[in-house]
């Protein structure tokens, strides 16, 4: 019988159980000291210890798994002066490591860019740098499309 190796999926917290959830946010408050201890935890988030229990060594906020990782992202900007300039400055002011970039011919209007980015020296979590890069006038969408 061979050993197969567990398998992680990036998924948005919506679908998820309100258990989970709950476990996750259980885990942060004990990550960032606002509570000492498990109890204390789970009684402001409103699950019960077993709940907590039965999770927690399964879930991870995805700035956990993002860090000291190398991550993907895939970007569609508009063809226009200084964007990408914007983008990659964004990385560099936050500690990114830029290990590659990759920029399609822009047609209509539009260029399909993949960056890989170095997350181990960041100032801030993926999520944080995200929400910036949303942020710029002219990159209309963003995602994360894989890490290692």
């Amino acid at each position: 019988m061979s050993e197969q190796k567990n398998k992680y999926y990036l998924v948005e917290s919506s679908i998820l159980p309100e258990a989970v959830r709950k476990t996750a946010e259980a885990k942060e408050l004990l990550v960032r000291s606002e509570v000492a201890t498990v109890n204390e935890a789970v009684t402001r988030v409103g699950i019960s210890r077993s709940a907590y229990y039965k999770y927690k060594d399964g879930v991870f906020p995805f700035n956990d798994i993002s860090r000291e990782k190398i991550v993907s992202i895939a970007l569609v900007l508009e063809h226009r002066q200084g964007i990408l300039s914007q983008v990659l400055n964004t990385f560099a002011d936050n500690g990114a490591n830029i290990l590659t970039i990759n920029q399609s011919i822009p047609l209509q209007g539009l260029a399909n860019v993949s960056i890989s980015i170095e997350t181990a020296e960041m100032k801030c979590n993926l999520e944080e740098i995200l929400k910036v890069l949303r942020a710029i006038d002219g990159a209309r969408n963003i995602e994360v499309v894989g890490h290692s």
